[in-house]
């Protein structure tokens, strides 16, 4: 099974990276396909989940191996895919949904992409305990905001949990407030935390 490759980027798609190893392109579907370099830069480790299925093998990829172990622990949980599982780190940064985990923070767990209530539930029942060694500072700080403390009237509701898991990528405020200000008017009220984040990513990615 493979556990990482190592090559350049050849394409960056919405859904995934196409990675040059020694002239064979690999596709490898990822949260965030835009956290990854340019085509043609340094090559790049990319750390795998090779799925196996009766009608395809997909390869799932992430930029550490932390996020790697998350989502291996969260295949696990029943009712849980690699689709879905995907569109978890995709809509919230690694370290906010451990904690979330540990804190019982269902409010926070129910506005992933495709985790209902009793998902939510089944997640912190099967994972509380097995996450220890995964996560940074966030998981002993618990979420105890609201949920409708993400959403500001303001703005898209979805874009202030899309803006910390970029801050926990590492983008500064700045940044921020320059893609917000290219975003705001070409999204739909709705916009959900995985699109904004790919958008986001993109404008970043562009510079």
């Amino acid at each position: 099974m493979i556990d990482f490759l190592r090559g350049q980027v050849a394409y960056v798609e919405t859904e995934y990276i196409v990675l040059d190893v020694q002239g064979v392109g690999y596709r490898v579907f990822c949260p965030n396909p835009y956290v990854f370099p340019a085509k043609g830069q340094d090559a790049i480790t990319v750390y795998i989940h090779h799925h196996v299925r009766e009608d395809a093998q997909l390869l799932f990829g992430f930029p550490t191996r932390e996020e790697q172990r998350l989502f291996r622990k969260l295949i696990e949980v029943s009712g849980i895919g690699p689709r879905v599982a995907l569109g978890i780190l995709s809509g919230g940064n690694p370290d906010g949904v451990i904690a979330a985990i540990h804190n019982e923070n269902i409010a926070f767990l129910t506005k992933l992409p495709g985790i209902g209530k009793k998902t939510a539930q089944r997640m912190i029942l099967d994972l509380k305990d097995k996450l220890e060694g995964l996560g940074g500072a966030t998981l002993f700080n618990p979420i105890s905001a609201d949920v409708s403390e993400l959403d500001d009237v303001n703005v898209t509701p979805g874009w202030p949990e899309a803006r910390e898991a970029l801050k926990a990528l590492g983008y500064t405020d700045a940044e921020l407030d320059r893609v917000w200000a290219k975003l705001k008017d070409q999204l739909k009220p709705d916009e959900e935390v995985d699109s904004l984040m790919k958008k986001a990513l993109k404008l970043l990615y562009a510079g």
